[in-house]
């Protein structure tokens, strides 16, 4: 009976599925509202400036954030689904996971790249005041200690 009870619990693993899937949708969704409002601010303000130019270019690598964070939440549904339901949904090959370990590779990864674009929006926010070496020091250090914890696990041969 024990061993019943635990075989089906994995299915409570889809309660983070589902958060996981809606958490990606919202932000798809809060994404492409907030593309279609900059660009209509765009259309709108008809003045071009070199601020107008910089807080655009701002409020587009906010977007991409909001599509890398919607990406990292799909991945975890996705990752979390194969994992634990059903691992035959058919993935593209670079997005199949079959351990625990694939799974942070892929979510490392993302990770990654939003840490980056979080620095490049500093970056264009920079107004040359405060000193924003140690932010990128500390984002550099973060991605220097991910990919050194990627490149670190042993990679197994993948059976086919």
């Amino acid at each position: 009976m024990l061993h019943r009870i635990l075989a089906r619990s994995r299915y409570l693993m889809l309660i983070a599925v589902l958060g996981s899937f809606a958490a990606s949708v919202t932000l798809l969704i809060y994404g492409a509202l907030e593309t279609i409002t900059t660009i209509a601010h765009v259309i709108t303000a008809g003045e071009v400036s070199s601020e107008n130019s910089k807080r655009l270019v701002l409020s587009f690598i906010e977007v991409v954030d909001l599509f890398l964070l919607a990406t990292v939440f799909y991945i975890t549904a996705l990752g979390l689904y194969e994992l634990f339901i059903d691992e035959r949904i058919k993935v593209p090959h670079w997005l199949e996971i079959h351990t625990i370990d694939d799974l942070k590779s892929k979510l490392t990864s993302v990770i990654v790249v939003v840490l980056s674009v979080l620095f490049l929006s500093e970056v264009v926010k920079w107004n040359g005041g405060a000193n924003i070496l140690p932010f990128g020091a500390s984002i550099a250090l973060v991605i220097a200690a991910l990919t050194y914890f990627l490149s670190s696990q042993v990679k197994k041969p993948k059976s086919d």
